[in-house]
């Protein structure tokens, strides 16, 4: 039976950490020249593009390259997914020619037609909902400079977007200290709060407090405050949110060597300041290369391949 990776809580904390132990094996063999591991050679990958971006291409295409497979991009004028074609009909031509599809997407709902109607694994890319791969290296990347996760303190500051929504899916699984910090009216989605805070072994906060958020916080994270699809309010936004961003001196209110954190594109001078990003607390970019090696263990897995 087909496991897809759509979202974190569709996994268990055993496969959570799983995916992490996993993910840093395979950085440690895809960095060595003399290992020439290659489990998913003569297979090819599916990388359909209703939404741009850089760091999701380069990073699946590069990751299964490297791994032996093929990848295929698609789009926006190659595949109308949901428009010139069904989401369904895209989901079965595919998965007759090839052996996972990812998908970068704008509707979640087109994400879970995809799901159901591919006969081979759908790996999530990101939705208007959610970005369970990103989520994953970030987890990566903290344990790599903490070496911990469990109850680790993460402050989100910005819009109650995609990443706080998966953050809070991973919140449900695995013990985390977790808080949004965001301006009234951008609050994450409720029902996913809900699941989060059901969560017994996690503590969640959803706050509009800047005083008192960062306090004690491993790791402040942000995100840019209008994503793609709301650049139109940007300017709006930008009023909102502007006792919302990450600088020097948020980072300094913590009493902590508190690390930064950033999926990017970042808007330098909106979300965050140059200067904490290019501090030594920032691990920007350690979390970007992560992106390939958490996402070559998820398509490890779901292939069978592990």
């Amino acid at each position: 039976m087909k496991r897809d990776f759509i979202h974190v809580s569709d996994y268990n904390k055993d496969e959570i950490y799983g995916f992490l132990d996993s993910a840093l094996r395979l950085k440690k063999r895809v960095n060595d020249v003399n290992d020439d591991y290659q489990p998913f050679f003569g297979m090819s990958l599916a990388m359909i593009f209703a939404k741009p971006s850089a760091r999701t291409r380069v990073s699946f295409e590069t990751g299964f390259f490297k791994l032996g497979g093929h990848a295929l991009y698609l789009g926006p004028n190659d595949i109308g997914i949901g428009k010139r074609e069904s989401v369904k009909d895209v989901g079965r031509v595919l998965s007759r020619y090839n052996d996972m599809i990812m998908a970068r997407l704008f509707e979640h709902k087109h994400m879970l037609e995809l799901s159901e109607s591919a006969t081979i694994p759908v790996v999530n890319g990101l939705t208007d909902y959610n970005h369970p791969c990103q989520i994953m290296a970030d987890l990566l990347t903290i344990y790599e400079k903490l070496n911990f996760v469990d109850n680790v303190k993460v402050v989100y500051v910005g819009d109650g977007n995609n990443i706080v929504n998966s953050w809070l899916n991973l919140a449900s699984i695995i013990p985390l200290d977790f808080t949004c910090l965001c301006p009234k009216g951008f609050e994450p989605d409720s029902a996913t709060v809900e699941l989060a805070q059901n969560a017994s072994f996690s503590n969640i906060k959803i706050t509009h407090n800047v005083d008192d958020a960062v306090k004690g916080a491993d790791v402040i994270y942000t995100d840019v405050w209008a994503s793609m699809g709301q650049k139109e309010e940007a300017s709006s936004r930008e009023k909102i949110f502007s006792n919302f961003q990450v600088n020097s001196q948020m980072m300094n209110s913590t009493k902590k060597d508190t690390l930064f954190m950033h999926c990017l594109p970042a808007e330098r001078g909106r979300e965050v300041t140059d200067n904490v990003m290019e501090s030594s607390n920032s691990i920007v970019f350690d979390q970007a290369e992560n992106r390939m090696h958490a996402q070559n263990a998820i398509m490890l897995k779901i292939l069978n391949k592990s």
